[in-house]
Parts: C-alpha cells; structure tokens; sequence
C-alpha cells in the first residue's frame, strides 16, 4: 500500500480495474483547504488519458512492474512477436502496446514491461536511440549546409524521417526512438 505522496513519473496505478501510468503529476495547496495530488494518467491495457485528484495522504495502488530484455522475432495478424532473451517464451502484442512500432526491425532489442501478479506483458519500450540504414532518400546538393533544412528519408523498416541535406542513402543514421528525430550519422 502506497499513498499520494509515492507518486512519481513512470509508476504504474490500478484505478476502479485498469492499468495507467503517470504521465505528469503535482500538488496544489491552498490556505484553507486541504493539499491535492493531481496526476495526469495515460492507459496501459486501454488508450484512454485521464486526469485524477486525491487529497493528500490518501492511498493509492501501485502495480509492481519488472522490465526484461526481449529480442523482436517478426509480425503477423496476432500482433507483434517478441522472444525473452534469457527463458526464449515468446510473446505477442498489439501495436497499441508498443511506443514506436515503425522503427522496430528483426531482431532489435525491445524492453518489455511485465505486471508481476498476473505475469502478463504490459507494453513493449524500443532504447531511446537505435541504428538504422537509410533505404532511399534524394541526393543531396553540395555545399547547401548553410541552413538547417531537412528532406525525407526512408529506412530499413519503412519508416521516414527527416534527415540533413548531407545525409545520402545507403548510410546508416542514428534515430531518437521517443519523437523520431535524427541525431547523427553511424560511422561503420
């Protein structure tokens, strides 16, 4: 048992059956009434997004979440396939459960995050950078850095980025995996 003031950023609830996570989260305190804890709630097993206030102090519900290492395998019509890199179980997820489904290639790594009392995989987490080769893009002009202009790129897994007017297909960049930014190029 948990109260209020246990929140933080990244912590799982259990609100009337569903599973959320914190998103944001603050206190309000006024001179005459009593302090609030207000949390900004995303769904992990619905999509909803919700806003909750409790009085401070009050009790709240964590749920205990492991995360493991798990290797991608491929995707079919049950979702997106994933193996345990140390038991090799393998485990199938929606994409609704996965935070950036169109940079995942086969055999990239993937964190997945397990409810420990039902043994049941929560959502699936790419690192926050990966490596990726660029598949197409148009050339680029020479000389024409001078300004931060960007171009379309498509990579390995089919997604596009935009990307420098430097960067040229073939060349393997690196990707923030959160706002699917470029960050650099991969020297090989």
């Amino acid at each position: 048992m948990a109260t209020t003031s246990d929140i933080s950023r990244g912590m799982i609830l259990k609100l009337d059956g569903s599973l959320y996570s914190v998103v944001e989260f603050g206190e309000n305190k006024t001179a005459r009434a009593a302090a609030k804890v207000w949390a900004k709630l995303k769904g992990v097993d619905n999509s909803r997004t919700i806003e909750k206030t409790w009085n401070s102090g009050e009790n709240i519900f964590p749920v205990r979440v492991e995360k493991k290492a798990y290797q991608f395998l491929y995707k079919d019509d049950g979702g997106y396939n994933f193996m345990d890199n140390e038991t090799f179980e393998q485990v199938a997820l929606p994409e609704s459960m996965i935070d950036a489904p169109q940079f995942l290639k086969e055999g990239g790594e993937v964190f997945v995050s397990i409810n420990t009392e039902t043994e049941q995989a929560i959502s699936a987490e790419l690192p926050e950078k990966i490596a990726l080769k660029i598949t197409y893009t148009e050339p680029g002009l020479r000389g024409d850095t001078a300004t931060r202009a960007l171009k379309a790129a498509t990579v390995e897994t089919g997604a596009t980025v935009q990307v420098p007017l430097f960067v040229n297909e073939g060349e393997v960049i690196r990707i923030n995996t959160k706002t699917g930014d470029y960050v650099e190029r991969v020297k090989e």
